[in-house]
């Protein structure tokens, strides 16, 4: 015999889950970026040529923060989906996709490497839209909530681009004196 949980039991299963996801989530994402050293204290980047689209710094913490909570919140929602199929593969699905948006920080800012760190977000904007397919199969408001994910990173790769357009010599380059055009 099968048995259903209750809505409240439902409910229930969700808050446990998102109170393990999204600090996980949140705290991830924060140490990413302190490991990299991302931002403007980072002397290589603040020596860079900023592309005209580039936000003001404050705008990255916090579009970071709210999106990492609704990334935790969608994972939440599958993740307390018991039994529904496609559950397992969208969850492993999330996990690689999650280690790349980890990875990007450390690659652009710690390695200084704007291709790659490009490259990165061009399979990360192609995981995403698979992750929201599979999540929105087994539940469509955890694929909705990694719509503005999905934005935010295509934007946020029109920049990587435009940072690499203007910071040719910099791509890669070692320390915080390496040659870099300033822009004016």
């Amino acid at each position: 015999m099968r048995y259903l949980a209750s809505p409240a039991q439902l409910r229930a299963s969700l808050l446990r889950w998102s109170l393990l996801t999204v600090p996980a989530v949140l705290g991830l994402g924060f140490i990413s970026s302190l490991v990299a050293n991302a931002g403007p204290g980072n002397p290589w980047f603040a020596a860079l040529a900023k592309p005209s689209l580039y936000p003001p710094p404050a705008t990255f913490g916090i579009v970071w923060s709210v999106l990492y909570v609704l990334i935790g919140v969608a994972l939440a929602m599958v993740a307390s989906a018991r039994g529904a199929p496609g559950r397992g593969i969208a969850v492993a699905v999330f996990v690689l996709q999650l280690a790349l948006n980890l990875a990007w920080s450390p690659v652009f800012f710690g390695m200084h490497r704007m291709s790659a760190g490009l490259g990165i977000i061009a399979v990360m904007i192609v995981l995403t839209l698979v992750l929201i397919a599979l999540f929105w199969r087994v539940r469509p408001m955890a694929g909705a909530l990694l719509l503005p994910y999905l934005a935010w990173i295509c934007f946020a790769s029109v920049l990587n681009y435009q940072f690499l357009a203007l910071n040719p010599a910099a791509d890669g380059a070692q320390g915080s004196g390496a040659a870099v055009r300033m822009q004016i």
